[in-house]
């Protein structure tokens, strides 16, 4: 799921990770962009038919619908996702903020000790682009879920 998501290339992008895994998409308003935006049709080229997505007016609506037990990710969080429990959260229960500002303040709140970051190595780089740390996690957690090629 992405909190606020601004850049439209990286969303398409994740869109077409989740359709070619099976994994539903929910995107958190506000958005960067129209759901219509053609950088984000022509980055997830014509996988869109594929995608089970869903939109959500706020965090709090969304929490609303139903919540279930989630996984946080942000490059300020001190414990590795390799230490995260993703074999018991659903692949679609993992949360991401947007590009520039992360999660927000009262979700990383919320999240407690269910924060986690994926390992940076080179103290000058801030983070990853939030489509290649979304499939780094997303294909972790369908590891550890033991999926195979016809899942």
């Amino acid at each position: 799921m992405l909190v606020g998501p601004e850049i439209p290339p990286n969303t398409g992008n994740i869109g077409r990770l989740c359709a070619a895994t099976r994994t539903p998409l929910d995107l958190i308003e506000p958005l960067g962009f129209s759901l219509e935006d053609r950088y984000l049709r022509r980055a997830g080229l014509d996988y869109w038919p594929y995608l089970d997505l869903q939109t959500h007016r706020s965090w709090s609506s969304f929490e609303a619908s139903g919540s279930r037990e989630k996984v946080y990710l942000s490059a300020r969080a001190e414990t590795s996702y390799l230490e995260a429990p993703l074999e018991g959260v659903a692949p679609c229960d993992l949360v991401f903020g947007c590009e520039t500002k992360g999660l927000p303040k009262e979700i990383v709140r919320q999240a407690g000790d269910r924060i986690y970051q994926i390992p940076i190595f080179h103290p000058e780089v801030r983070s990853l682009n939030l489509s290649n740390a979304v499939a780094i996690v997303l294909y972790d957690a369908l590891r550890r879920r033991g999926f195979t090629q016809s899942s």
